[in-house]
């Protein structure tokens, strides 16, 4: 029998082979309570924290199945400091609860000690409130400070779990459509899509009602929020992250419920419609006419009497909206998204603001079922040519990250990768806008930018799906919300130094299911011998923990060959 694949160490980090057969079902199931940090071939490392312990306990699991995963792959066993913070921080979750007794809200804990500390720190004295009860187990708190005691609860390793519920808000009959939607196909509530509405719901129960669904891109969670939406019956408010999203969330909704135009208002720069179901942008929201100056569409959060607030794409919710968010704690409150991940850090602020995790769905499970394609992962490491090498040395940090993300020499990957999927719906994506203007010069392509104007912008993704366009060249204004599902191949030119929710979000254009054989293709393109490779492995780890893997091949080498070949078996980033 081969060694267990692995290695438990006392700094709660945990070392995964990834040669092991057994290296698949390990990383999922270490993926759910911890998280991957590095990920170079042959050896990951994951990191065990007290907001993974926390996520994973929302969701369900406990500190005995995570000591027993971790117990039943460990090499050399699991240190018994490891088993014992495991069980301390798992077993804080809960611990602490926010209630309501008739109009008060009360902050209670079943721990009379642990209470009596918590009553003792200063940066919270000032969200208790008199109370003439004299409460062993309990301390009243203010009703407008709902959502700052459960942040500073937070930040002081006591994640709060919220029970005391929220107002009804304006009823607004919303019904899903039976079997068929308003265009003629055919509709129906997929198993997962199911599970993750019910997980946030829980039967309508004061437990329910706030938190993050996470599931890959292509899944539907858009539907996945409709269907929350029809749960509970009550005027929402969907915030999102760009105009061409509100349009698809309208469509959404128009063709699979029974509302109508009149029910829907959009709340933009052009138009701004409150209406029991209002749709709005977190740009609009975060408006103001100087830097100092007030967010004056903030009070949106008050038009109506919401009963539910979608925060979609959840991990780009803006700090300003963080500290609406604290405020309307009374209010149903529902994160969608693909990853956790955020790049500014304040993923604890999701988890005390909008809710913990409460279902997330392994993306290769999804693509094992057929409901996202399977996409082959592609490192390209492309040399650059003398002058832009010299160019690249010469310069600092920054610029030399934009010297090789515009590496004049991936044009002609490009070139050959669209020749080889010639007849494929293909997106090129990147970041800079001068090397996409340059590549739609060269290649004879249509280019959308966040400067091209919305009506065209649309006009192109329209032509995209109707195949009247090939290919199509695209910002950052596609990482999120466009609806192009037939693409299946993508050529990422450049991206945003590691960013690994970037990366998630560029694979996701080509994860809608597809027609035959269902798979799709992913090519990153990087130079060679420059610190764009590093950035490319730090971009790719969340994908890599969702068990995608990357194989590097080199242009040079590679070029009379093709890249579309199948990955060999165990490639992947490093």
């Amino acid at each position: 029998m081969k060694e267990k694949p692995i290695i438990v160490q006392s700094d709660f980090t945990v070392l995964l082979e990834t040669k092991h057969p057994k290296a698949d079902e390990v990383r999922a199931k270490l993926s759910a309570f911890a998280d991957l940090r590095k990920s170079p071939d042959g050896l990951h490392t994951y990191r065990i924290t007290p907001l993974s312990l926390w996520n994973a306990a929302s969701a369900g699991a406990t500190a005995e199945s995570i000591v027993e995963t971790l117990t039943a792959y460990a090499k050399f066993g699991v240190p018994a400091a490891v088993v014992k913070d495991i069980r301390t921080y798992v077993n804080r979750y809960g611990l602490v609860r926010i209630e309501r007794e008739g109009k008060q809200l009360m902050l209670r804990c079943d721990d009379p000690e642990v209470l009596k500390a918590i009553s003792a720190y200063d940066s919270l004295r000032s969200y208790w409130e008199p109370s003439p009860m004299d409460h062993r187990h309990t301390i009243a708190v203010r009703l407008t400070e709902r959502g700052s005691v459960k942040q500073e609860l937070m930040r002081l390793g006591y994640p709060v779990v919220d029970v005391a519920g929220y107002q009804d808000g304006e009823p607004v009959p919303i019904a899903l459509r039976a079997s068929l939607r308003a265009s003629g196909k055919p509709f129906g509530l997929r198993e997962y899509q199911e599970e993750a509405i019910e997980a946030f719901y829980r039967g309508g129960a004061a437990a329910g009602g706030s938190g993050v669904l996470v599931l890959p891109c292509g899944a539907g969670k858009t539907v996945i929020g409709i269907g929350a939406m029809a749960k509970l019956g009550r005027a929402t408010l969907i915030l999102t992250t760009n105009s061409t999203s509100v349009k698809q969330w309208r469509q959404e909704l128009l063709d699979k419920t029974t509302l109508t135009e009149d029910d829907i208002g959009e709340y933009g720069a052009d138009r701004k419609e409150v209406r029991p179901i209002t749709i709005a942008t977190y740009q609009m929201l975060t408006h103001r006419k100087s830097k100092d100056g007030d967010f004056s569409h903030m009070k949106l959060f008050g038009e109506r009497s919401w009963g539910l607030i979608v925060y979609d794409e959840v991990h780009l919710l803006p700090a300003p909206v963080f500290r609406a968010t604290a405020d309307i704690q009374a209010t149903r409150r529902l994160g969608l998204t693909a990853t956790l991940v955020r790049e500014d850090g304040r993923e604890e602020d999701v988890f005390s603001l909008v809710g913990p995790k409460r279902y997330e769905v392994p993306w290769k499970r999804l693509e094992a079922q057929g409901w996202i394609a399977t996409v082959d992962c592609t490192e390209v490491r492309v040399p650059m040519s003398g002058e832009t090498l010299e160019a690249y040395r010469r310069s600092g940090a920054r610029e030399q990250h934009r010297i090789a993300g515009e590496n004049p020499a991936k044009l002609d990957v490009a070139r050959q990768l669209l020749d080889e999927h010639r007849g494929t719906p293909t997106l090129v994506i990147g970041q800079y806008l001068d090397q996409l203007g340059a590549l739609s010069e060269e290649l004879g392509c249509p280019v959308v930018t966040g400067e091209t104007p919305s009506a065209e912008r649309e006009r192109l993704y329209a032509a995209f799906r109707k195949g009247e366009i090939g290919v199509l060249i695209v910002s950052k204004v596609a990482n999120f919300a466009v609806d192009l599902p037939d693409a299946a191949v993508a050529i990422q030119v450049s991206g945003s130094f590691g960013s690994r929710q970037e990366e998630a979000q560029r694979l996701g254009r080509v994860l809608r299911p597809k027609e035959g054989n269902n798979e799709a293709h992913f090519y990153a393109l990087v130079s060679e011998g420059t610190k764009e490779l590093e950035f490319a492995m730090k971009r790719q780890m969340f994908l890599v923990e969702q068990g995608y893997r990357y194989r590097s091949v080199g242009w040079d080498e590679r070029r009379a060959d093709g890249l579309s070949a199948t990955p060999k078996e165990g490639e992947q980033a490093g």
